[in-house]
């Protein structure tokens, strides 16, 4: 990786590329750090503190903007969601199916509406979270220009935001979207390993020193190897073309295979879980109630804040409605993004086929029965890796931002750009190849 870089930072456009992601990213970090006017921001920050905690993985994606209610709040949250949603949408309505393969065009059209609903599902996020603060009595203007402040606020710097990534992806290195989730989650990682110092390592005895700082560092370390895993994990499923006379020639023949990633859907499915989970509390504030009794322990349980708490067993009810949740969008996800009768039907009318399994519906089973079972070893490796964290903060009290649906995006998006770096430096040695 770092050759890669080095010999990278000896091209003039890759080096402005790389200038230029940095810049964004430093502007990233300073409208992080400007609160929204009209708001009690000591306040809410304490609120959000103590209701979603201080690393949630929606403080984690946002670099923590969204515990201190800065401009950029909302972050490419709405931008994220907008996305899934049209994605998800292409498969269902015909229309948006016939732009998905309407070329660059189809395109274009396709990721114009999506800006479009990220502006509408901030707007709508803003104004929730407007409601929200006044029912807590956190908002420091009046009337409904106040609200209007807020809220236009909040969507200008995630519509800001979401641009600044489409300028990254177009002027920069990398996907901007996942760049600015990257930043944003490592911006916190300081602070983070000097909390877990001072909680378990800082005022101890030699031994219990050492024995903190490696126990640290191995869960690190095996978190980072599981995420590894997850990320490269392929299962490859062989294909034979059948050979044909084209002319004088024999052509065909030759051998490939599907790729088939063990993690199909990404982490998708924990950021949907996430938000399931997320949507009672939300509720609740909105209206400005709070359950009692054997509800208000089931509520609590929602919250990953008592997952594997001692002192709170309800929320045991959370980490199985989580799992089951994780393992449904898991499989929908894949359900949607990848069709076996589709790729059944291409390889039959290219000619290929399986080794030992025959054209048409019997391979489209074949896939169908290897996918259930990627999907499900890549579901189970997805929830111990978002587990792990959460695990050690209930256990532990070890709290910090880069859980293992961090770390999932960290590796994503540091490995994707590189690729892309790669891919640029060789398609530069053969534009100066061809020039020669």
């Amino acid at each position: 990786m770092f050759k890669t870089l080095s010999n990278a930072l000896k091209v003039k456009e890759i080096r402005n590329g790389l200038l230029f992601t940095l810049f964004i990213m430093i502007v990233i970090r300073l409208g992080s750090l400007i609160p929204v006017p009209g708001l009690d921001t000591v306040r809410v920050s304490q609120y959000l503190q103590d209701t979603m905690g201080d690393n949630g993985f929606l403080n984690s994606i946002t670099g923590g903007s969204f515990s201190q209610m800065a401009i950029f709040a909302l972050g490419v949250t709405p931008y994220i969601t907008s996305s899934i949603i049209i994605q998800l949408l292409t498969i269902a309505i015909p229309a948006l199916e016939e732009l998905s393969k309407d070329g660059e065009d189809g395109r274009k059209k396709l990721n114009t509406i999506t800006r479009y609903t990220t502006i509408l599902l901030a707007i709508i996020e803003g104004i929730g979270l407007t409601i929200g603060f006044d029912r807590g009595g956190y908002l420091t203007v009046d009337g409904m220009l106040g609200y209007l402040l807020i809220v236009f606020t909040l969507t200008a710097g995630s519509t800001f935001v979401m641009w600044l990534g489409e300028k990254v992806t177009v002027y920069g290195v990398g996907n901007g979207i996942s760049i600015i989730l990257l930043i944003n989650i490592v911006s916190r990682m300081p602070a983070d390993f000097y909390s877990l110092y001072v909680l378990f390592v800082k005022g101890k005895d030699l031994v219990q020193m050492i024995i903190a700082a490696a126990v640290i560092v191995l869960v690190v370390i095996a978190t980072v190897v599981l995420v590894v895993l997850l990320q490269d994990g392929v299962r490859k499923i062989p294909v034979q073309y059948a050979q044909k006379v084209q002319g004088r020639k024999m052509v065909g023949g030759q051998g490939s295979h599907i790729p088939l990633k063990v993690n199909t859907s990404g982490v998708i499915p924990i950021i949907f879980a996430s938000s399931i989970l997320s949507v009672p509390q939300i509720v609740m504030n909105l209206f400005g109630k709070q359950p009692t009794g054997v509800w208000a322990s089931i509520f609590n349980g929602m919250n990953q804040n008592y997952w594997f708490n001692p002192d709170h067993p309800w929320g045991s009810v959370g980490v199985i409605f989580y799992i089951l949740l994780v393992l449904f969008f898991a499989y929908f996800y894949t359900s949607v993004t990848f069709n076996p009768m589709e790729i059944a039907n291409n390889l039959k009318r290219g000619g290929g086929f399986i080794p030992g399994i025959r054209p048409g519906k019997p391979t489209q089973d074949y896939l169908n029965k290897i996918l259930n079972f990627i999907v499900f070893i890549g579901a189970l490796f997805l929830i111990i890796v978002a587990l792990i964290p959460i695990f050690f903060s209930g256990m532990f009290n070890a709290n910090v931002s880069f859980g293992g649906t961090s770390l999932i995006i960290i590796v994503g998006v540091v490995v994707d750009t590189i690729k892309q770096i790669e891919s640029k430096m060789i398609v530069r040695n053969y534009s100066g190849f061809l020039n020669d």
